[in-house]
């Protein structure tokens, strides 16, 4: 790459002033309709743009939306095309930000908007933020917040009832021991699938045997051990619910290391439907939660939100459905 091509060079190439450039990207009066034309081409030609910072002090506003993610993994890379549709033509543009792991913890929401706010976003969608009390100076939307929603306008799914589908379906196919690995104890959703785990249980007759259930943390690798411990156990389950189809495919790792045959000797499903539960052998059977109309929803709350107008709800809720592909069967 060259150089960054600035005002200067602009109005050198067409022979004005650099404040009549200036009028012309501002849309200022004062230049006649040629030279406006003639200004629009050679920045046309020279391609180029104004720096955010630069357009920030001039107008208090950029037109960018920042989303903000703790890391990019596959529910946030989700969130992250839903939300580019849902600009449509709002004439925003998006700005996927991370600090990284090392940046993470507890907080890390506020440390990325105390980067971003004020000159670089007009508003921000946090994914999975662990605080909600952000004061970041511009409208915030969060998506999937780790205690629940609460102060900020929120979006979710239905964790609780997705839960119970999952385990529903199962108890349909004729299972009764069925293994549970969670996901972080820290977030909300993980409780709720928990909770829908253990209502579809009670509400089937079946007890719920804590020698049956493993804390995981959404994580594929990090999953290996409680599927490992759960399917070595001397009445191992028939069947998994994992928490999320990242932990669903770790656990179909270690049933193939095993020797084990999914579905005929182990059923398994997971949550979220990303696009690798397609790619597993078996397929995966999952619950879908709209994932990225999550971020659309989230972006159009925003958009709203930044305009100054009044919403309707400040919490956003979507509905799950259960997806069946091939790692779920009758027990033998």
């Amino acid at each position: 790459m060259g150089p960054r091509v600035t005002i200067t060079d602009v109005a050198r190439r067409a022979g004005v002033s650099t404040a009549t450039v200036s009028k012309v990207i501002n849309e200022r009066y004062g230049v006649a309709s040629g030279t406006t034309s003639h200004v629009r081409e050679v920045i046309k030609e020279l391609g180029y743009e104004s720096s955010l910072v630069a357009r920030s002090l001039r107008s208090h506003k950029t037109n960018v939306i920042g989303i903000l993610v703790a890391e990019f993994e596959p529910f946030s890379a989700e969130i992250l095309k839903g939300a580019s549709t849902g600009l449509g033509d709002s004439g925003y543009a998006l700005l996927a930000y991370t600090g990284g792991q090392l940046t993470g913890g507890v907080g890390w929401e506020r440390r990325y908007l105390s980067r971003l706010s004020g000159t670089l976003i007009d508003g921000a969608v946090l994914v999975t933020p662990t605080v909600l009390e952000a004061d970041a100076g511009v409208p915030v939307v969060a998506i999937d917040p780790h205690a629940g929603p609460s102060g900020l306008p929120t979006v979710d799914s239905d964790n609780f009832n997705g839960a119970v589908q999952a385990v529903e379906h199962l108890l349909g196919l004729g299972h009764r021991r069925i293994g549970f690995i969670g996901g972080r104890s820290d977030l909300e959703s993980s409780r709720l699938r928990e909770a829908g785990y253990c209502k579809a249980l009670a509400d089937a007759g079946i007890p719920v045997e804590p020698g049956l259930m493993r804390a995981g943390d959404y994580r594929k690798d990090s999953t290996h051990e409680p599927a490992r411990e759960l399917l070595t156990l001397a009445e191992r389950p028939t069947a998994i619910f994992a928490a999320n189809d990242l932990s669903a495919i770790g656990t179909l790792e270690i049933a193939q290391e095993l020797g084990l045959d999914v579905p005929s000797e182990l059923s398994i499903i997971g949550f979220d439907d990303i696009p690798e539960s397609t790619l597993t052998t078996p397929a995966l059977t999952t619950v879908h939660q709209p994932i990225q109309q999550m971020g659309a929803a989230a972006i159009a709350l925003l958009i709203t939100l930044m305009a100054g107008e009044s919403v309707e709800q400040t919490h956003i809720r979507l509905v799950t459905s259960l997806v069946e592909r091939g790692s779920t069967a009758p027990p033998r």
